[in-house]
C-alpha cells in the first residue's frame, strides 16, 4: 500500500514538472548518495576497478563520481517517464537510422534488439512501440515488489510497448512467431544470468562473465535477424538510437557468435562514455565454477 500512495501522492505529482526543474530538485540526492550515504559504492568501486585496470585511484574516483550523477539523471527521467506526453518522447528520443528494421518489417521477419543497461533504457522500453513498424516487446526480470512492478508497467506500457517477463517469453516467442507477426524483441542482456548452466561464458570487460544466452537461443530457433542498439546521449534529457546489425541469417553464426558479437559491441559502446553504464549492479557475482 505504501508505494501505491508514493506513487500518486508523490511520484506522480513531480512527474509533471519540467525535467530541467526536476534536475535541480534531486541534484541534493547526488551529494547524498556520493558523499553522505554512499550507494553500492564498494561494488561500483570494484566493477570499475576491475574493468579499467589501467585508471589509477583517483580516475577510479571521479568515474565514480560521475556515475553517481548520472544514476540520479535516470532516476529523474525514470519518474518522468510516468507523464511525458509522445510528442516530447519522440523529440527526446529518437532512432537515427530505422531503415535497418524496417527492411525486416517489409519482409514479415520479427527483429531481437539486443543492448545493455547503458544510458536511459526506460524511455527505449516506453519508445519501442513507436520507434519501428514492428509491434514492441521488451523482455525483462519480475520486480520482487509485485505492486511496483504493476504500477511501473502501467507506465512503460502506456504508448503500446508490451513487456514480458522471463516466465512467459517462450510462450510470446512461439505464439508471434507462429502466427507471423513481425515483432521487434527488446533484450537487455547484461545481467546476470538466473541459469548458469544454460549462460554463455566469455570475456567482459577484463573479467570472465556468465551471459545471457536467451537472445542467440531465440534467434537461430525462429530465425530472427539480431540488431544491436547503442543509446548515445545527445545533451541532457535527449538520446538517439543508432542501430547495428549483427546477424541477418543466425543459422549461418557458430554458436556463441552472436553473443561474442553483441559483448564486442557493448564493450566498445561503454568505453566511449563509461559513467553511463550500469556499474552499480553486481554483474559478476557468479561464477563458472558455480555452475558445475
Amino acid at each position: 500500500m505504501g508505494i501505491k500512495i508514493l506513487f500518486y501522492a508523490v511520484f506522480y505529482p513531480l512527474s509533471w514538472l519540467p525535467l530541467w526543474v526536476l534536475n535541480i530538485i534531486f541534484y541534493p540526492f547526488y551529494l547524498l548518495i556520493t558523499y553522505v550515504f554512499p550507494y553500492r559504492k564498494k561494488v561500483t568501486i570494484s566493477n570499475i576497478r576491475h574493468s579499467f585496470p589501467e585508471l589509477n585511484e583517483a580516475e577510479i574516483l571521479k568515474l565514480y563520481k560521475q556515475f553517481q550523477r548520472h544514476l540520479i539523471q535516470l532516476v529523474v527521467e525514470m519518474l518522468k517517464m510516468l507523464t511525458i506526453s509522445k510528442n516530447s518522447l519522440l523529440k527526446r528520443y529518437y532512432c537515427v537510422n530505422p531503415e535497418l528494421i524496417s527492411q525486416f518489417y517489409k519482409q514479415g521477419r520479427s527483429v531481437i534488439l539486443v543492448s545493455g543497461h547503458y544510458n536511459n533504457w526506460e524511455w527505449m522500453v516506453l519508445a519501442l512501440d513507436m520507434l519501428f513498424e514492428h509491434h514492441g516487446v521488451g523482455v525483462g526480470k519480475p520486480n520482487t515488489d509485485k505492486n511496483f512492478e504493476k504500477l511501473i508497467n502501467r507506465a512503460r506500457t502506456r504508448y503500446g510497448t508490451e513487456v514480458v517477463f522471463q516466465d512467459r517469453i517462450r510462450e510470446r516467442f512461439e505464439y508471434y512467431e507462429k502466427h507471423q507477426i513481425p515483432i521487434v524483441y527488446m533484450m537487455m542482456s547484461d545481467q546476470s544470468p538466473n541459469n548458469l548452466k544454460k549462460a554463455y561464458y566469455t570475456q567482459f570487460l577484463n573479467q570472465e562473465s556468465a551471459m545471457i544466452y536467451g537472445p542467440e537461443y531465440f534467434a537461430k530457433k525462429y530465425n530472427i535477424p539480431v540488431v544491436y542498439y547503442q543509446v548515445n546521449q545527445v545533451k541532457r534529457g535527449y538520446y538517439e538510437v543508432e542501430l547495428t546489425l549483427i546477424t541477418e541469417e543466425p543459422h549461418s553464426v557458430p554458436y556463441g557468435g552472436i553473443i561474442e558479437q553483441y559483448v564486442s559491441l557493448l564493450e566498445e559502446t561503454i568505453r566511449i562514455s563509461p559513467p553511463q553504464w550500469l556499474w552499480s549492479h553486481k554483474r559478476w557475482k557468479n561464477r563458472k565454477k558455480q555452475s558445475n
